[in-house]
């Protein structure tokens, strides 16, 4: 039997596609692309902290983030791109030597 649901690379067509913009939509965050740089820039994480930990998520945005993850799905890559752009300064100063 053949979908009645078109696909998209296979992404059915009534998903939303799993874009930065999209996710920050889904966790009710400014998604502009100045927002999305702001957040990212003020929201750093240390590299012990998982994103589904940070403090700063309240508790529905830590249940889609961990839920996405958990899923492996098509959400994962774009959460584990803002997962590496929130922990971007803490992995910079992790390999960079000492003076």
């Amino acid at each position: 039997m053949v979908s009645a649901t078109p696909l998209l690379a296979g992404i059915p067509m009534d998903e939303t596609l799993p874009r930065m913009t999209n996710l920050f939509l889904q966790l009710g965050l400014d998604a502009s692309e100045q927002g999305i740089a702001q957040f990212i820039r003020n929201h750093q994480l240390p590299c012990e902290t998982g994103i589904g930990e940070a403090a700063y998520w309240n508790e529905g945005q830590r249940q889609f983030l961990r839920e996405k993850i958990d899923s492996d799905g098509i959400w994962a890559i774009v959460i584990d791109q803002l997962n590496e752009s929130l922990h971007e300064d803490a992995t910079k100063a992790s390999i960079t030597p000492a003076p």
